[in-house]
């Protein structure tokens, strides 16, 4: 039903003339993932974890799936989200709350682009409540940490077009391994 959702979102909107789509699915390696990448040419992928082991894990995965030589889907890089806590009053200490540079210390091990951190800010989620962009937030260490990550997934998905082929949407060539097909 989210596939279905999802792909109504993409090819019934008028989206004009665009540079980029982002698309937020959610963590894993789910039947979405894969819907989406049967529908669309997808040029790329950005992993987003935070630094805890659990979802580390789940990134390593998404970066596997990714790879793996039926989907080849190249990955622009991994971003760490809620990489440490700055509390306002104290501009100058980071509490790790959940880890430091574990989503960095993956890209490195993965031997993918380590494309910068988010912080965990309040702020971030009282936009959300709202329905404001928290990207939009100005004046702010916000703003700086979201520019250099919309600059190092631009430059990277520049790189990507300039050293692959244009990307195709992946086809199903067996049904190997599918329910409907083991009862004939």
């Amino acid at each position: 039903m989210a596939a279905k959702a999802l792909n109504q979102m993409i090819f019934d909107a008028n989206w004009g003339e665009i540079d980029f789509m982002l698309i937020d699915l959610p963590p894993g390696t789910g039947d979405i993932h894969l819907s989406i990448m049967q529908s669309l040419p997808i040029t790329g992928a950005v992993i987003v974890s935070t630094p805890q082991a659990v979802a580390l894990a789940d990134a390593k995965k998404g970066v596997a799936m990714f790879n793996n030589e039926s989907i080849n889907v190249p990955v622009l890089g991994i971003i760490e989200n809620m990489a440490y806590f700055t509390p306002e009053e104290l501009p100058n200490n980071k509490y790790y709350i959940f880890g430091q540079e574990g989503a960095k210390n993956l890209a490195q091990d993965l031997q993918v682009p380590f494309l910068g951190e988010v912080p965990l800010v309040q702020s971030i989620r009282e936009a959300g409540d709202y329905g404001r962009p928290a990207a939009l937030q100005t004046a702010t260490p916000l703003e700086k940490a979201f520019e250099e990550l919309a600059r190092n997934v631009v430059e990277e998905t520049v790189k990507r077009n300039e050293n692959l082929p244009p990307s195709e949407a992946i086809k199903i060539t067996t049904m190997a391994g599918c329910s409907a097909v083991k009862g004939k």
